[in-house]
């Protein structure tokens, strides 16, 4: 019974890992993300912290893909791609919906 009460408090980590907090920033969660696969490659982990590696691992992988989504949007308007163009008015100049020259 020590063995397996020794194994559960060894998965217990990784499990928590599963509901800790995604990281501050795309850089860290990356970071994170690498070590684990190492972790993972290594095959010392049980099939219960495996499991729990592979969840965090997920949440990681999304955290990351909506980090590059906003950034991706960002880069968008900056370079205009997203901005609608000034609709022009008869004598080809551009049309204010205000009238003011601003």
């Amino acid at each position: 019974m020590a063995k397996t009460a020794s194994n559960s408090s060894a998965a217990a980590p990784a499990e928590s890992g599963d509901s800790a907090p995604l990281p501050d920033n795309y850089e860290a969660a990356q970071a994170e993300l690498e070590a684990l696969v190492a972790r993972m490659e290594g095959g010392s982990l049980s099939l219960e912290e495996s499991l729990a590696a592979y969840r965090r691992g997920a949440a990681l992988v999304a955290f990351c893909q909506q980090q590059l989504e906003k950034v991706e949007q960002q880069v968008r308007v900056l370079d205009g791609e997203t901005l609608k163009p000034l609709p022009m008015n008869t004598a080809g100049t551009a049309a204010t919906e205000s009238g003011d020259d601003l």
